[in-house]
């Protein structure tokens, strides 16, 4: 049987050794959580060498996501409750609109970190042609509808964008449209353009 040799006083590291040691790395792990950690999941860059690794936009690109999550479940639980309250109605509006077209325009004008939304009611298959613009800024948006037992379907999204256009069909009866919201420095206005099968365009947030 093996017995293992019991260490002389001499080769154990001494107290100040290990005040040292244990300082050392206090200093390195908050030498990583300033400059990886905080950048890289809050955003928050105090020396700078986040952002030029990349890292502070990693952290910017989670808070908007986040941001994002919240303001879509608000976004499509909001018009659910009317929606579900008067859904004969809205059937036979919607039927109506599929044989007379129309054409709109509509402005709205969102401060820094405001959101909006739009919809148009239409029913399955309606197609309707869009062009929206932003002047002033960007802002990121959410393409989605929403019906009687239906909170969210999304069509498409997008980030600090400038402007878009396209043609939605609908995927079944109910609302469709957009979400923005202004991720810019100051106030812009958004110019909302349509024309098809739909009615009752209205701003719902």
């Amino acid at each position: 049987m093996f017995n293992s040799q019991k260490p002389q006083i001499e080769d154990l590291p001494t107290s100040r050794q290990l005040l040292r040691a244990t300082a050392l790395a206090f200093a390195a792990a908050g030498a990583i959580l300033v400059a990886v950690v905080l950048p890289s999941e809050y955003a928050i860059d105090p020396t700078g060498i986040g952002r030029q690794l990349g890292l502070t936009r990693m952290g910017e690109i989670k808070a908007q996501l986040a941001e994002e999550a919240a303001a879509d479940a608000t976004a499509g639980a909001a018009p659910v409750a009317p929606a579900s309250q008067a859904a004969p109605a809205k059937v036979a509006t919607v039927g109506a609109a599929a044989e007379a077209p129309r054409s709109d325009t509509m402005k709205l004008t969102l401060a820094p970190g405001q959101g909006a939304e739009i919809k148009a009611t239409m029913a399955k298959n309606a197609r309707l042609t869009f062009n929206w613009s932003v002047e002033g800024g960007r802002v990121n948006f959410d393409t989605h509808a929403d019906a009687p037992g239906i909170d969210y379907h999304g069509y498409g999204k997008g980030k600090e964008t400038a402007g878009e256009s396209g043609e939605l069909v609908a995927a079944f009866d109910g609302k469709h449209g957009w979400f923005w919201r202004n991720r810019s420095a100051g106030p812009v206005t958004i110019t909302l353009r349509t024309e098809g099968a739909y009615t009752d365009l209205r701003r719902v947030v």
